[in-house]
């Protein structure tokens, strides 16, 4: 019986910003090249409903590993400036979802988001040398994670969009 590899990956980001910019930034997926520096390329495959419900994305992600991540996200839920759910398939199939709030004045007024992504690696030679990469996954997952946090700080900072 084949191995199956879960990662369940989260990721914390504290934004100087509030939600509604982070909310733009997060969902104009083509605008991620702008400043995630592991996101190579972005195409809109299909358009989904007026919330965004539906629609469908191939992303391409450079890791720290030397290896490419081609991505097809369709979006799932939209609950607007709240939550994000899309689901992934490509070189890794799973489901991630964003969760962002909105600091209280007295608390910075910054932005809060939360990013939970559960991913199953393909079959094959990965999926069996997942027992001794995770660790190498997880690093490469926060690493990745961690540019587009630094990324999208800045570009807020320097964005009046």
């Amino acid at each position: 019986m084949p191995q199956v590899a879960f990662f369940d990956l989260v990721s914390h980001w504290r934004l100087d910003a509030p939600v509604p910019r982070v909310w733009q930034a997060i969902t104009q997926t083509e605008h991620w090249p702008l400043w995630w520096p592991g996101v190579v390329a972005v195409k809109r495959l299909v358009d989904g409903d007026a919330q965004g419900v539906g629609r469908q994305q191939q992303l391409t992600f450079r890791t720290g590993l030397g290896y490419r991540l081609h991505l097809v996200l369709e979006v799932t839920e939209v609950l607007r400036e709240e939550r994000l759910r899309a689901r992934a398939g490509g070189t890794l199939a799973g489901e991630g979802i964003w969760l962002m709030k909105q600091a209280l004045p007295e608390a910075g007024g910054h932005t809060d988001v939360t990013f939970v992504w559960r991913v199953t690696l393909p079959p094959g030679i990965l999926r069996w040398l997942a027992p001794v990469l995770a660790p190498l996954f997880r690093w490469n997952h926060k690493r990745v994670m961690r540019a587009g946090r630094f990324g999208l700080a800045s570009y807020l900072a320097h964005s009046r969009h």
